[in-house]
């Protein structure tokens, strides 16, 4: 199943946009293929106003969010992929969403036994780690 994150980053951006409100973006500068302007970000995080009349070229996709932004007066592009937005924000008020740590995408090839006999999981279906599931009940 995909990760609900960049669907929330959107609709979230939207809400905040269409309450008149200024959308913020917590980014973890250090994540893998974060592009940001060296020496912006603290703590190796970053927040950006990511609102319409401070960026340019917005878009929003499952894998990213990139924009043109100005820091100090210069343009730079930045690409911040989903798992490195740890929350989205309005500035005014705080309201939004903190988001979870993400957990690298799963490789597409099931896991083997140190023999390479097929899958590990003793035959029993994999079971959440302290999430939530739902059942279909008749």
């Amino acid at each position: 199943m995909n990760s609900s994150r960049p669907y929330l980053i959107r609709a979230l951006y939207e809400w905040i946009v269409d309450n008149d409100c200024t959308p913020h973006l917590l980014v973890n500068a250090e994540c893998p293929g974060v592009q940001v302007p060296p020496g912006f970000a603290s703590d190796g995080q970053i927040v950006l106003n990511a609102s319409p009349s401070a960026v340019r070229q917005l878009h929003m996709d499952n894998q990213a969010v990139s924009f043109e932004g100005r820091f100090g007066g210069v343009a730079h592009s930045l690409y911040l992929p989903v798992p490195a937005i740890l929350a989205i924000y309005a500035r005014e008020n705080g309201q939004g969403m903190v988001f979870d740590a993400e957990a690298p995408a799963p490789l597409a090839e099931d896991h083997q036994d140190p023999q390479g006999n097929g899958p590990d999981d003793g035959g029993e279906p994999p079971r959440p780690s302290g999430r939530p599931s739902l059942k279909v009940v008749k």
